[in-house]
């Protein structure tokens, strides 16, 4: 009798689990979205021929401006130059200029107070484990 008393609530919570394992059946294909569209992963590349002041990026707040001392006339096709003094960051290893977090480049350059000239790209969308500034990907770095 005792065994029957152990094996009846086992027996119902093994009911309860298959049950709740079997809700959600479809052979784990996805559903479609109603109008099959698929999510925006880039933004739009702006037209060429267009002025420059419909091309400008914005900010909610108006136009961006240019910050004094960054980026300069690019030196060659998607390359832009960077001068100032190399500030420290707030995480251990990340070395700042003029708002722009400093990847990559000679470490031995690149040390907070030096003043130096480097020459990169910004990448916005980059992660990085620095809290602060817009990534810059340094390809040439020298003291100036």
């Amino acid at each position: 009798m005792r065994t029957l008393r152990l094996a009846v609530p086992a027996l119902a919570v093994c009911v309860a689990l298959s049950a709740c394992g079997s809700q959600g059946v479809g052979g784990g294909t996805p559903t479609p979205t109603p109008t099959g569209a698929q999510p925006v992963t880039s933004q739009p590349t702006p037209d060429p021929t267009a002025p420059p002041s419909v091309v400008a990026p914005t900010t909610p707040f108006g136009p961006k401006t240019p910050k004094p001392g960054g980026p300069s006339t690019p030196p060659g096709v998607g390359a832009t130059t960077l001068s100032g003094t190399v500030q420290s960051g707030v995480e251990p290893g990340c070395v700042l200029l003029d708002g722009y977090l400093l990847l990559g480049g000679s470490p031995e350059v690149l040390t907070p107070g030096a003043r130096v000239e480097v020459t990169g790209r910004v990448e916005p969308g980059m992660m990085t484990t620095c809290q602060q500034g817009t990534p810059f990907v340094v390809t040439a770095a020298r003291r100036s």
